[in-house]
């Protein structure tokens, strides 16, 4: 556990804890109270078990790709990223169900050269245009290799976004630059020319599963001109 992302829970565990100490010590004197500490009780649990964050061995190589996040790929294609990099790109995109670790992870080593807030809907996130019309927020990385775009979108629960990190960052891969609170969806445009080493039904965890490997030619890098100030 990681206080920064229990934090983030505060508002659930504390309540729930509480209640189920205060239900519970109840119970004791009237066996009624039980039926309030027991939901109590899963709520507290439930919430720590969303709100864990593990730490994992990160993969080395500057060619190495990790996952961005926890869950089950679920939709490879290839579209035209309109945001950054306006340019064609392989779409790898992750459902999170509740139980899922919901802190997302840098792709790559490098820096954070964007970051931008989208207001939207808050369509389930197993819905297929989910991606184009939920509130999201976009990231860019760039490092050695080339520039990767990364999406945190909320879904019908998850329905707040949490970045820790900043335009202008440098990270090391692996590092934890936001969170999303509840079932929701992350996406990875890779440049057409990498490795995709996942396939759609794969389980993978953000920050430790190798999800694809670069080209050895440096791709499209992200300039400081074209940074989000």
């Amino acid at each position: 556990m990681r206080f920064q992302t229990l934090y983030e829970g505060r508002h659930f565990l504390v309540p729930s804890f509480l209640a189920t100490v205060f239900f519970g010590w109840l119970a004791t004197d009237w066996c009624g109270w039980l039926w309030i500490a027991l939901p109590a009780a899963l709520v507290f649990v439930f919430c720590a078990n969303f709100f864990r964050d593990p730490d994992r061995p990160i993969p080395p190589g500057d060619e190495i790709v990790v996952a961005a996040a926890d869950g089950v790929v679920d939709a490879i294609e290839i579209v035209e990223e309109k945001e950054v990099l306006h340019r064609e790109c392989r779409r790898v995109s992750i459902f999170l169900n509740v139980f899922d670790v919901h802190v997302n992870r840098a792709p790559i080593a490098g820096r954070i050269t964007f970051q931008q807030h989208h207001p939207g809907t808050y369509l389930d996130a197993r819905d297929p245009y989910c991606h184009q019309k939920n509130e999201a927020l976009t990231w860019a990385f760039t490092g050695s290799r080339g520039t990767l775009v990364v999406r945190q979108i909320t879904g019908a629960i998850a329905r707040r976004i949490v970045p820790w990190s900043r335009t202008g960052e440098a990270v090391e891969k692996g590092h934890r630059f936001g969170m999303i609170r509840f079932g929701s969806r992350t996406d990875i445009f890779l440049p057409l020319d990498a490795e995709v080493l996942v396939k759609i039904g794969d389980k993978v965890e953000g920050g430790s599963t190798v999800f694809a490997r670069l080209a050895a030619d440096a791709g499209y890098i992200l300039t400081p001109s074209q940074v989000l100030l």
